[in-house]
């Protein structure tokens, strides 16, 4: 600033203030002096008086004159320069900091040829000589930036802003001075660095003017001289507009912005610079169209629009729409990606709009929701849930109009909508429960998820689709689970209105929030604060559409989703929670004893992953619960009430629902608790019509509501029964309609009939022994034949009646060892069997029927009186052969290949089992040894490794219990069963080959106990190990040994039927089969040769061994041949010899 300038300025000055102001004006003038670098000389003069030291002052002489010689490193120099500055106590002398301001200057603002660093370096000097000589200083730097010519201003300007960071009370005096430089600045740089440097230190200095207006303290400017500071202020303002808007660069427009914004803020503090503000604040909006990152445009309008918040002006309704359209179109502009630190400042820039002015902007988000863009409609969404979570009270009195605008979307099937919409819910629930009277916003949340529900299973979703539908679901749980109960007006919006929803079926997959709602407010006491009927019955109707809710309903909803297989351990513990906590709006009665044993269900399905019982166990528990729950109510009619609720529910329940099941079985359960004779039958033939027996679910829910049922009102139930069979023989030999007779032929009547038969069965096993002896023969037994004597034979039927008879069989020998079964029907039913047993001899394909009649068989053998021997010994026969033949190799492997494969092999191994057991029952009472010998002997030499394999599980079972029974019958046939398992020690399949050894170990043990003597039988256990290994040969050997252990126990009588069995080995066997043979026989005839020359006639033996020569087949056969008859000859030549030569 020139002298004459500043004089000027001192005249205007003087001429403004009174002679009162003559002090204030002194003081002025020194600053002003300082400004321009001189100072009255009185005032030199003190300022040398105050010098405290010459050390300080020498430092910075000496520093000095080191610059001004160019010696050493000059930014070196000025970092100790900066260090005497700031640690000394003295000021320097005048004329040194004048010399110092002028050294500093050169580099400060040379043009080229000085490092930055030194720069930097001179700048620091500068901050530290301003804390003694800030008058200097700040003169010295606002003459830099008014200078004209080639100079670099870069550095000055940092300068200014290091200043002003560490000393802004005393730079606030100089900010009209400060303004008047920097409109020079921006009259010359048009961009770079420098600009954005301006840029900052204009920001960084209004910033601070801002606080001291707003701090309250008082004022440092005369009137004139705030009016000279808005005028410089409002002419860098325009200046700044004029010059740098059209920036093109990306940094210098956001650095513009910035500044803009901030001299924006302290501008609107003036009436008069208002309406100026408001024709360019536009401007400020206008770069979203251009710049690419509007991170730094959306918060420069932040920091307006808070300076805008603390005036009290209206900003013009024009201008308002217009930003609230700029940054609305930012948020919603679904082609741009939006960072979520710039989404949350553009919502901020929204909220500070609602708290300038509340009215205009929630409406134009109102008038935004109708919108036909998506993305426009959701950005609303989101603005008004911001609205709500900021708790702002012009927000609470227009929430509920909010919510009611948002309420007409509803509708809506855009699914960013319905989930912008969702977490509105969930912000105002959250904020302010009370103003969500108007909509019910719980129902909404519910209907979602029952929309969401049914789309994911109308299956026409694609991918992307079906998992937006899960999030939407998922986030309608997310929703009501983390609801806080204890807010205000949240018990009076949940209660009672959840347990609307805890009926439906759509809504099963909400019961887990809801039963954390409700146990919530369970503890707080507020389930007893009103009672259902408080609520509007249009209300009740429409949401819950169908009839009110009762006890019952509730009780049985829960109980069937608590029971659902499908349902999860998680959704289960919701349900029993629920019960837990509403038994008082179920039965006053159950509270203490649900108390007691829901925990315990509870605990049960904690375990589940560890050792919870199977789904069946798991019902059972549940059934039983139930029943006791009843019979603690010891309530008729409102038992009656739930079965009659079970039943709707049952009766409206799609055949697939994972849910029927259970509800036959509650049905039953809660039937068998009634004591009413018609209620019981009109439901039980109610859902046997119903029930269609085609669906093999349905087919067992049939038998499951019969058998829970008559478990306490079990006549009732078999009357049931018999009316309703007789009703489906009804006219089988009368006269009846052909349309009667299609209907009683038809598929479903069959399989109808199939499912009563079973369910016969069933009863009896649920029967005490009084009602089971007086029932089973004339009214159980009776209806299982007459329904299957009026179905067709088809497997189904032929099924039903073998499970049938294997539960009355299984239930009458439970009655007691005093019951006898009327003969005539034992004899019925065993020829009912026979048939079917000779029907799948002749060749029939694979089923398992033949193994269901061996299971049905073992039952009914049992019962008393026996059958006759004959009768049973043919059974048996049938059996084995049915058992140990079929299925044949063939049908094995198509077997393997099949789905039913596992099913039917488990079978298969199940028959064989009871196949043992029957031959148990068959030894009870056979006297003769013939049955011995027609069913071991069969199949054993078989070319079907299955049926060999088959045919030494019956062989191992029936000499097991033989030697349990201590029957000696098998002693008889020693030599023919050694024959016969001999070659099977070496047999294809491993487990024949250990099947034929355990054999062999019963056999030795049955003859010592029968002999009564010691057999040295040796360890043939151990030997098994041989049997294993892969090597035919180690197999070979293994299996010569248990020869010499087994031949030691031979009785010479058995002889003839042991060759005999290994010449049938040697006719049929191959491989190893036939070598196995032949080394036992020679190690039989070694061991045993001279005694079989002097007890026995060689006769018989000699004609095996020619006869077997002379059918010679396998070149295998002849050197064991050969060496049997050089062993036989050794013992005795003439015998041997005149025997095989000379036929006799």
């Amino acid at each position: 600033m020139g002298f004459m300038a500043l004089w000027s300025y001192i005249v205007n000055y003087f001429t403004v203030f009174e002679e009162a102001k003559v002090k204030e004006l002194d003081a002025c003038l020194a600053g002003l002096f300082a400004c321009v670098g001189c100072v009255p000389r009185g005032t030199r003069r003190r300022a040398r008086g105050r010098v405290a030291s010459p050390v300080p002052a020498c430092a910075v002489t000496l520093l000095l004159q080191r610059l001004q010689d160019k010696e050493g490193d000059r930014a070196q120099a000025y970092c100790e320069l900066e260090h005497v500055l700031r640690e000394g106590d003295s000021r320097p002398p005048c004329g040194v900091v004048n010399r110092l301001l002028a050294e500093v200057s050169q580099d400060l603002t040379a043009a080229q040829g000085v490092p930055d660093s030194v720069r930097m370096a001179a700048s620091d000097v500068l901050v530290a000589l301003a804390r003694t000589h800030f008058s200097l200083v700040m003169a010295e730097l606002q003459g830099h930036l008014k200078a004209v010519g080639e100079m670099s201003k870069e550095f000055v300007l940092l300068t200014l802003g290091k200043l002003f960071t560490s000393y802004a009370p005393q730079c606030i005096p100089f900010v009209w001075l400060m303004l008047a430089g920097l409109r020079s600045v921006v009259g010359w740089v048009r961009g770079g660095r420098t600009l954005r440097i301006a840029c900052a230190v204009v920001k960084q200095w209004l910033e601070g003017v801002k606080v001291h207006l707003c701090s309250g303290k008082q004022c440092p400017w005369p009137a004139m001289e705030i009016e000279q500071i808005h005028q410089n202020l409002s002419q860098l303002f325009f200046s700044v507009l004029r010059n740098w808007q059209d920036c093109k660069e990306e940094k210098d427009k956001q650095a513009v912005l910035g500044a803009v914004a901030a001299m924006m803020a302290v501008l609107l503090r003036e009436e008069l610079c208002r309406e100026h503000v408001w024709e360019q604040l536009l401007w400020l909006v206008h770069p979203y169209q251009e710049v690419q990152d509007t991170c730094r445009v959306t918060k420069s309008l932040s920091v307006f629009l808070e300076a805008l918040e603390g005036v009290p002006s209206v900003i013009p309704k024009d201008k308002f729409l217009a930003i609230t359209s700029a940054v609305f179109y930012q948020l919603s502009d679904d082609t741009k990606e939006q960072s979520e630190a710039n989404r949350a400042e553009l919502t901020h820039c929204i909220l500070l709009q609602a708290r300038i002015c509340p009215e205009e902007t929630v409406q134009f988000l109102q008038s935004q929701l109708g919108a036909d863009r998506e993305a426009g409609c959701v950005a609303a969404l989101g603005l008004l849930a911001a609205l709500a979570r900021s708790d702002e009270p012009m927000m609470t009195e227009k929430l509920p109009q909010v919510v009611e605008a948002v309420q007409c979307l509803c509708s809506d099937p855009r699914i960013q909508v319905r989930r912008a919409i969702l977490h509105f819910i969930k912000d105002v629930l959250s904020a302010n429960a009370r103003s969500c009277s108007a909509w019910d916003v719980v129902g909404h949340i519910f209907s979602e998820f029952s929309r969401t529900t049914g789309r994911r299973a109308a299956g026409d979703l694609s991918a992307q689709e079906a998992q937006e539908e899960g999030a939407l679901q998922e986030l309608c749980m997310d929703i009501l689970g983390s609801l806080d109960v204890s807010a205000s007006g949240m018990s009076k919006l949940l209660w009672p209105r959840l347990l609307l929803y805890v009926v439906p079926a759509q809504y099963t997959g909400m019961l887990i929030p809801v039963s954390r709602c409700v146990q919530a407010l369970a503890e707080r006491g507020d389930l007893m604060v009103r009672e259902i009927e408080d609520l509007d019955p249009h209300f009740l109707s429409s949401m819950f559409q169908g009839p009110l809710l009762t006890p019952q309903t509730l009780l049985a909803r829960l109980l069937v989703v608590a029971g659902s297989p499908f349902a999860g351990s998680e959704l289960q513990a919701a349900a029993l929670l629920l019960m837990l906590n509403l038994h008082g709006k179920i039965h006053r009665a159950v509270g203490a004893m649900w108390a007691a044993e829901i925990p315990l269900l509870l605990q049960c399905l904690k375990g589940k992953d560890e050792s919870f019982p199977d789904s069946a166990e798991w019902e059972q528990r549940l059934l039983e619960f139930l029943r006791a729950s009843l019979a603690t109510m010891e309530d008729e009619a409102w038992t009656k009430g739930l079965s009659c609720e079970l039943s709707r529910w049952l009766s409206s329940s799609p055949s697939s629902s994972g849910e029927k099941s259970f509800l036959y079985k509650a049905l039953g359960t809660v039937l068998g608790a009634c004591k009413e004779v018609l209620h019981i039958q009109g439901k039980l033939l109610q859902h046997l019509e119903e029930a269609n027996a085609e669906e093999p679910s349905e087919a067992q829910g049939m038998i499951s509501l019969l058998s829970h049922a008559a478990e306490s009102n079990f006549h009732t139930v078999l009357d049931t029964l018999t009316t309703f069979a007789s009703r489906l023989c009804r006219g089988q030999k009368g006269r009846i309609s052909r349309r009667k007779k299609m209907e009683l032929d038809s598929r479903r009547a069959q399989a109808t009939r199939s499912a009563l038969i079973r369910a016969h069965g069933s009863l009896a096993l649920r029967a005490s022994k009084e009602q089971l002896l007086a029932r089973l023969e004339g009214d159980i037994v009776g209806n299982i034949l007459l329904l299957y004597s009026c179905s067709c034979r088809d497997l189904q039927n032929t099924l039903a009646l073998l499970q049938s008879i294997m539960d009355f069989s299984s239930a009458f020998q439970a009655a007691g060892d005093s019951a006898c079964f009327n003969p005539s029907l034992k004899g019925k039913l065993l020829e009912i069997l026979t048939d079917l047993l000779k029907k799948y001899c002749l060749g029939t394909p694979v089923s398992p029927v033949p193994l269901k009649v061996v299971l049905a068989l073992e039952q009914l053998s049992k019962l008393k009186p026996s059958l006759g021997s004959k009768d049973m010994c043919d059974m048996l026969i049938l059996c084995c052969k049915i058992i140990v033949t079929h299925p044949s190799a063939e049908m094995m492997l198509k077997i393997r290949k099949s789905q039913q494969a596992a099913q039917y092999l488990q079978l298969l191994q199940t028959s064989l089992k009871a196949l043992g057991r029957l031959m148990v029952v068959l030894l009870e009472t056979e006297t003769t040894s013939g049955f011995f010998q027609n069913i071991v002997h069969r199949s054993m030499t078989s070319g079907n490794t299955w049926e060999r394999k088959r045919a030494l599980q019956t062989c191992s079972q029936l000499l097991a219990v033989c030697e349990e029974r201590g029957r000696g019958d098998a002693c008889k046939h020693f030599g023919s069963l050694v024959g016969l398992l001999v070659p099977l020690t070496c047999d294809p399949m491993p487990t024949s080959r250990q099947l034929a050894v355990t054999c062999l170990s019963s056999l030795l043990r049955i003859q010592a106990k029968a002999t009564n003597r010691v057999i040295q039988t040796g360890d043939i256990g151990s030997l098994c190990e041989g049997l294993n290994d892969r090597s035919t040969v180690c197999q070979l050997q293994t299996s010569s040994k248990i020869a010499r252990i087994v031949c030691r126990s031979f009785s010479l009588e058995h002889t003839i039927d042991f060759m005999m069995a290994i010449k049938d080995t040697f006719r049929k066997a191959k491989g190893m089969r036939v070598r196995a043979a032949g080394k036992w026989m020679i190690t039989f005839l070694q061991m045993h040769g001279k005694d079989i020359c002097r007890d026995l006639d060689l006769s018989p033996i000699i004609y095996i061994l020619r006869s077997c020569m002379s059918s010679l087949q396998h070149s295998t056969n002849t050197p064991f041949l050969c060496q049997a008859v050089a062993i036989l000859t050794r013992c005795h030549t003439d015998i041997t010899v005149d025997s095989f030569f000379h036929r006799r």
